[in-house]
């Protein structure tokens, strides 16, 4: 593959509207973003692509980190609107930019999700799909993972510690530490 950086564009839309033309121009085969895709006063990325003519497909996803994401299609470019937290960009680039560039690139693309069991106990989860941040080793040829106490999305300093992410489903119980996870491995 080969990456087209068209720089940081101004919190206005001109200005995005002329970076996403460039890529057009380019033409690209995938244009992502980061940040500007969530809901705030300087969150300009859905209504500018959609402006320039661009398909909405989804927008706003039940999963923690990475609500924001966003994802759909100008033309024959497929376009990712990655949220601005560093650990919600990171986490779904994992999830869903990884696998696209794969196929696009005509490979297949597969997570690497392990059972395992819990090194903490964790509280029960509400409606999102979550992905915590944990360290995972083995123990006793099994695999501990162990939830960092922290998982706000702007802390970076956590997902460069952790090794693999605990796959938490939407309303998961309360559970105890040994039961059984998935979870996803980052190296």
């Amino acid at each position: 593959a080969r990456a087209l950086d068209l720089g940081i564009a101004a919190d206005r839309k001109e200005a995005i509207a002329e970076l996403a033309q460039k890529a057009v121009a380019a033409g690209a085969d995938v244009i992502v973003t980061l940040g500007g895709a969530s809901v705030g006063d300087h969150d300009l990325i859905h209504d500018v692509l959609t402006g320039e003519g661009m398909t909405l497909g989804f927008w706003k996803i039940a999963m923690r980190p990475g609500k924001p994401l966003m994802f759909g299609r100008l033309g024959d470019i497929r376009c990712i609107g990655l949220p601005g937290n560093p650990v919600a960009s990171l986490v779904c680039s994992q999830l869903f930019l990884k696998p696209l560039l794969a196929r696009l690139g005509g490979r297949n693309h597969r997570q690497d999700i392990r059972p395992a069991r819990l090194g903490a106990a964790m509280p029960a989860n509400d409606l999102r799909q979550d992905y915590v941040r944990a360290v995972v080793r083995e123990d006793d040829g099994a695999l501990v993972a162990t939830p960092f106490g922290i998982q706000d999305s702007s802390m970076l300093r956590m997902l460069a510690d952790a090794n693999g992410l605990i796959v938490r489903a939407p309303f998961a119980p309360a559970a105890a530490a040994g039961e059984a996870c998935s979870v996803l491995m980052l190296r």
